[in-house]
């Protein structure tokens, strides 16, 4: 039973199914070329082998694990923006704003100020943005209030340090600076305000895996066959060399005496 009012099954599945797509690349096999596309670092990897006890599968898998899941983060951040396309009185500009909710009834801010509109940007994560973006994002914030003092300004944060709703305080240039209207929101505070229910992100989270998994499972997605060990113990075989000379060539193959 699909237990959610404030966005469809059918538009859920298609927003998951569209996030999975974006994946694109990312589900591919990983052969030697791919894998050391950006020449990987073959001292660290030893280190990590011996120094954690991973077998040369393993540290090879945790590597391409590495590569794919630093790709994935924008597709993630595709599913938690996007999917508010479908739901009620909000847009996903094409540029601008990440996420604009608007309400003509009001919106109520902690401290007690009513606004009609909410601006958005959003980040994945709450260490992932520096001061200097902090900084320039503020700023726009900012300026959007002095065009509109009908609107409020929000950083929504996915993964916060903890469910909040608070005025956010930047420094810039050594100065100290917050409006009661520029806010810092985790996302689950963020889903309650434009839905009503305290639980809308927790609902979203309960149906995920089994929509995910009803998708994958109906269609020609695959697990990729990486190639990198097998490839690996190859050279290591044709050459007569160690394994771990094998993964050195990756990184020092012009080297003197490697070569």
């Amino acid at each position: 039973m699909w237990n959610i009012n404030f966005i469809s099954e059918n538009d859920f599945t298609e927003h998951v199914k569209n996030t999975i797509k974006n994946y694109g690349e990312k589900l591919k096999p990983f052969d030697l070329k791919k894998f050391n596309i950006n020449i990987i670092d073959p001292i660290k990897l030893i280190f990590d082998k011996l120094i954690y006890k991973y077998t040369w599968d393993e540290i090879i898998k945790n590597e391409i694990y590495r590569q794919r899941d630093k790709s994935n983060n924008n597709d993630i951040g595709y599913f938690h923006q996007r999917i508010f396309q479908y739901i009620k009185n909000c847009e996903v500009p094409r540029t601008g704003w990440d996420v604009i909710f608007f309400n003509d009834d009001g919106i109520k801010l902690p401290e007690g100020d009513i606004i009609k509109k909410i601006y958005i940007e959003m980040k994945n994560k709450h260490n992932t943005l520096n001061s200097s973006a902090g900084a320039k994002t503020y700023i726009k914030m900012q300026n959007k209030l002095l065009e509109d003092d009908n609107c409020a300004c929000f950083l929504v944060e996915v993964i916060a340090k903890r469910s909040q709703n608070i005025i956010w305080s930047v420094n810039i240039d050594g100065k100290k600076f917050n409006h009661r209207k520029i806010r810092r929101v985790s996302i689950d505070q963020f889903y309650k305000i434009i839905t009503g229910q305290g639980d809308a992100f927790y609902k979203i989270c309960m149906v995920l895996p089994d929509v995910i998994a009803k998708i994958v499972k109906s269609s020609e997605i695959q697990t990729p066959k990486d190639t990198v060990i097998s490839e690996l113990k190859n050279i290591s075989e044709h050459k007569n060399i160690l394994f771990i000379l094998a993964l050195y060539l990756l990184g020092f193959g012009t080297y003197i005496n490697f070569s």
